[in-house]
């Protein structure tokens, strides 16, 4: 009896798991994306500059993961985004947007008390690997 395939989704132009968690993980056609911050992956260091340039790290990142998974943002269909200051929603829904080209994935939006590495943004998303079909 074949179970389940679970694939665990790692790449170098992402930051590397600072915690005992995977960048991604694929389970048959979902892909389960864990929550990015504005690292630089490749000095391990928080953009700086605010909201705006984190949020563009954040979607750097997270393009890069679902690169490596054979995904693209239009394969998202799920987003939770994290801000410290709900403020800050407007200028991270702007950055957010840049990245879909027309049907946007359902997402929730908080505001927590901190995040990780004083980060002001956190997202996570859900997507769905292979040929996707919009209904008109």
């Amino acid at each position: 009896m074949a179970g389940i395939v679970r694939k665990i989704i790692q790449t170098s132009n992402a930051p590397a798991a600072i915690g005992s968690y995977s960048q991604a993980v694929r389970v048959g056609e979902t892909l389960y994306i864990s929550g990015q911050i504005g690292l630089n992956p490749t000095s391990g260091v928080m953009v700086e500059g605010g909201v705006v340039p984190e949020t563009q790290q954040v979607m750097k990142n997270m393009g890069a993961i679902l690169e490596a998974a054979g995904a693209s943002f239009d394969n998202d269909v799920k987003a939770t985004v994290m801000v410290e200051d709900i403020n800050d929603f407007t200028a991270v829904n702007t950055e957010y947007a840049k990245h879909f080209s027309a049907n946007f994935p359902a997402r929730a939006l908080v505001q927590v008390a901190a995040l990780p590495r004083g980060a002001k943004v956190e997202i996570d998303a859900i997507a769905v690997v292979g040929t996707i079909t919009d209904e008109k």
